[in-house]
Parts: structure tokens; sequence; C-alpha cells
């Protein structure tokens, strides 16, 4: 599992760098993740920018982690490739999930050239 941790004051950013988020892999990013989320500031943001397929066990680890956060903390997701994007639409999960696209990114992430 190949996960990428850069943590700020205020957020703990995870850039996800795996092709696949599916059955193959989805429990062990799951449980990768919830140990990690407990390490940053009130804001968890999971890029997945780097994942061109995601499949129903993805999803699931998606939420999974998404209802794990603990009171107060917030998960937000973004980089998400069309594919991926599409999952999120189509299950209507991307109205639960706090989704950051690039004209959403923070003043301090735009002036850093990150989204």
């Amino acid at each position: 599992m190949q996960l990428t941790l850069v943590p700020e004051r205020d957020r703990l950013t995870i850039h996800v760098d795996e092709k696949r988020l599916d059955a193959a892999i989805a429990t062990a990013f799951k449980d990768q993740v919830r140990s990690l989320i407990d390490n940053g500031g009130p804001t968890v943001t999971l890029d997945l920018g780097g994942v061109e397929f995601m499949d129903s066990s993805g999803l699931g680890a998606v939420i999974a982690i998404f209802k794990a956060m603990p009171e107060g903390r917030k998960l937000e997701l973004t980089g998400l490739t069309p594919n991926v994007e599409r999952v999120f639409q189509l299950t209507r999960m991307d109205t639960v999930l706090t989704i950051r696209r690039p004209a959403q990114a923070s003043p301090r992430d735009q002036a850093r050239g990150a989204c």
C-alpha cells in the first residue's frame, strides 16, 4: 500500500499512490488510513489523484474511513479522476462526502500550486 503523508498544523493530507482502489487492496487501505487519522489536525484530506479505478470495495473503504472519523474531525476528498468521481456520483456519495475540486482549493493551496 503506497500512501504519502503530508502533516500540517491544521490538516493531514494522505496521498493515495495506487492506480487501483479495488477489492485486492481495499481492506488494507481502510485499515492503514484508519490507523493514521489520529495523527493530524481537525481535517483529514484523502488525495485520490493517483487512483484511476475504484470499485465498490474501494468506495466501501472510503465510507468506512468517513464513519471512523473521530468526533469533531472532518474528512475531505480531493484529486478525483473522472472515473473515480463517477463512482461517487453514481452512488450519490458525492452528496454525503466533502469533495474538494481544484476551484475549491484554499487560497493557501492555490498559492503553493496544490489542488
